[in-house]
Formats: structure tokens, sequence, C-alpha cells
């Protein structure tokens, strides 16, 4: 077996067997790459099947020069699983990274806007032009209804049931989920797929997608990261913001507000409650405010 039958078998199993998203997969194929260049760069002739925990460790060696702790885990998450997936199917007897350990990291969340900035950079877009009212109803939905970016992109016409004021989301493996949205949230929408939406070019295979570009085609993750960040310097944002960042405020003020754990957990479709509590940021002057106002020994 050679690496990239090994690597392509292997994206098939995280598919299909794992249900992982498409940019997951590519992510874990990234960092199986970096390791095989390794190798062919050093004349090595290591297979997926014969390669040994010394030729591994050289590699994290040399990764170590160049990256920093938290990509380093990353690395070695997806290679310790890539083996793991090597021993489950007979492939090979032992996986070589069981006893290199990954460094160890923080918890690094992103930065949280308030409500105010999110206000002043909804008031940034440029409404005189035609993708303005697109650019609001998406950060409107994003902040809203706390999406992942790809989640956005891929929302659907037929995915909005406003009558019942929801929406319908398909996350991470296509698991979906139902998620309220607001009156105001809404009115943004319908007026970019009444009044915008409606003149665009719209091509085949993307009659349902809700967003579209100025070409009638779904937009890209990278697009939508950029509005971000076009905005965040237009109104002089000293913060490094993403589309992510709507995603984690929209949590983050929810918990402020009083909402409970475990609403948020199936807002934002975590499977677990745990990766709620690490997403969730609580500053800590607000937790003494709970404490102080609800503590029964005040």
């Amino acid at each position: 077996m050679n690496w990239k039958q090994a690597v392509t078998d292997y994206q098939h199993y995280l598919r299909i067997e794992r249900g992982l998203s498409q940019n997951s997969i590519t992510s874990y194929s990234r960092d199986l790459k970096k390791l095989y260049e390794f190798i062919a760069a050093n004349d090595l002739d290591d297979t997926p099947i014969s390669i040994t925990k010394g030729t591994v460790q050289q590699f994290i060696y040399e990764i170590a020069k160049i990256l920093n702790a938290r990509s380093q885990a990353r690395i070695i998450s997806g290679l310790k699983s890539f083996f793991n997936y090597l021993v489950f199917e007979d492939y090979r007897k032992d996986n070589p990274m069981d006893l290199i350990a990954a460094p160890k990291i923080g918890r690094k969340l992103p930065d949280t806007i308030s409500k105010e900035e999110i206000d002043a950079l909804v008031n940034a877009i440029d409404l005189s032009k035609p993708e303005g009212e697109r650019n609001r109803a998406m950060l409107e939905t994003l902040y809203g209804c706390g999406l992942r970016v790809s989640e956005l992109i891929n929302l659907q016409i037929s995915d909005l049931y406003f009558e019942e004021d929801f929406i319908k989301v398909t996350g991470k493996g296509d698991k979906q989920r139902f998620v309220p949205i607001s009156q105001i949230n809404k009115k943004y929408i319908t007026i970019y797929k009444n009044q915008l939406r409606v003149h665009l070019p719209i091509q085949k295979g993307f009659e349902d997608i809700l967003f579209l570009n100025r070409r009638g085609k779904q937009l890209s993750r990278a697009m939508i990261f950029t509005i971000v960040k076009q905005l965040a310097e237009k109104i002089d944002l000293q913060k490094n913001i993403s589309p992510h960042t709507f995603r984690h405020s929209f949590a983050t003020h929810l918990l402020e507000n009083g909402a409970d754990l475990r609403a948020i957990q199936q807002m934002l479709g975590h499977e677990s409650i745990t990766t709620t509590e690490v997403y969730v940021h609580v500053e800590r002057t607000y937790l003494a405010q709970v404490i102080n106002q609800f503590h029964p020994r005040k």
C-alpha cells in the first residue's frame, strides 16, 4: 500500500464511516501529506504499513521547528487517527503514534464582540450596493442563529420555516437541527430573498441555495471571511474576528442573559455539553454577578 492509496481509502472511511464534513477530511489529508512529503524529501522508503515510531518522531521534531503547539497537537491527533484506522483494517499490527505525546496547549477561544460592535458592523454595510441586503441578512443569520460559516453558505430556501419561527440547519456529519429565528432576522432574509435574489441569474443546481453571489452561484467560505474582515476594517474594530466570532458571541450573549446551557448546546449543534462548556466564554465578572444575585447565602 502506497501513501496515495492509503490516504484515498482513509478519506472514504472518514466520509462514510465517521460522517465527517469535507472540510474536516481536507484537514486530515493535508496533515498526512506533510508526513509523506517529509518522507520523500529525506529519501526514506517508509510506507503507511512499514513506517516506524523513529520516522514519525523525526517528522514531529521537524514540524516542531516551524509550527506552534496547537498546530503540532492537531497533526499528532490526526496521525494517531490515521494509524488507528490502519490497525482497525488489519493493515498494521501497531500504531507508531502510541507513545508520542502532543504538546500541552491552553484553551484558545475566539474573541467575542459586543452587541454594540455587532450593530456597528451591520450598520457599516453599504445597502446602496446590490450585495448589501444579502450581507446584512447573512450577518444577522450568523449571529442571530449561531451558525457555522459552512452552515450559512449551505442554507436553503426550503430550510426556512418562517411560520414556525425556525430554520433547519445541516451541520457537521450532515446532522440536522432546528434553530429559532427572530422577527428581525426573518425580515432581512425576506427583503433579500424577495427584492434582490429574484433578480440574480441563478445557475442550475443553485435554485434552492439562499445566499448567492452575483453570478447566481453559492458563496464560498472565503468570501464570507472577506466580507467580515472588510467590515471590521471599515469600523476600525481592533479585534481579530472571523465569521465564527458571531457564533461564539451568540452563545456568550445567550448565556449572559440567562439562557440554559443545554438549550445553547442544542442550538449550536454540539453533541456533547462539554464542548459547549469549553466554547462558551464567560467573564469572571459575570460569574461573580450570578453568585451575588442567586446564591442563597449572599
